[in-house]
């Protein structure tokens, strides 16, 4: 199968095709078509992706499941992204402490990105979503995580 430039089809197979299969990833974003336009993305590329539309649904998603990463989108009302992941980090919860989390957010600027990585998020990516950026940094933090437990 070839690839048309003009398709704009992101989920197209390449040589370059990126797995995330078998992968549980939490995607919480309280935009119901940033919610659907992740999922479909993480699917297509094999993730099993479970959806919350705020920080109450997302802990309570946490508490019953076991995730290999978190999306965490960043400007949510009551609890944003960054007072959620501060949440799980600090919850009984061990196993959740070390997930890799991304933060998705359509705040481009440089002070947003530093605050990102000093409030226990891995990663940041930009709203709108490139597919391809998300299942690279995606790809990036599990295997960072998976060497980084090999070694314990």
């Amino acid at each position: 199968m070839t690839n048309n430039p003009d398709d704009p089809n992101p989920l197209d197979v390449t040589e370059n095709f990126l797995s995330l299969g078998g992968l549980q990833i939490l995607v919480v974003d309280d935009n119901a078509d940033s919610l659907v336009l992740t999922t479909y993305i993480l699917e297509g590329y094999g993730a099993k992706v479970t959806t919350a539309t705020s920080a109450v649904e997302a802990i309570e998603a946490i508490k019953q499941f076991k995730f290999d990463i978190f999306i965490f989108d960043i400007a949510m009302p009551e609890i944003d992204g960054y007072s959620l992941i501060n949440k799980v980090r600090e919850s009984p919860f061990s196993e959740n402490q070390e997930v890799p989390a991304i933060a998705l957010t359509a705040l481009g600027s440089e002070e947003s990105w530093n605050f990102t990585l000093i409030s226990a998020f891995q990663s940041y990516v930009n709203k709108p979503i490139d597919p391809t950026a998300l299942v690279i940094e995606i790809t990036k933090l599990i295997k960072s995580y998976a060497f980084k437990n090999s070694k314990d």
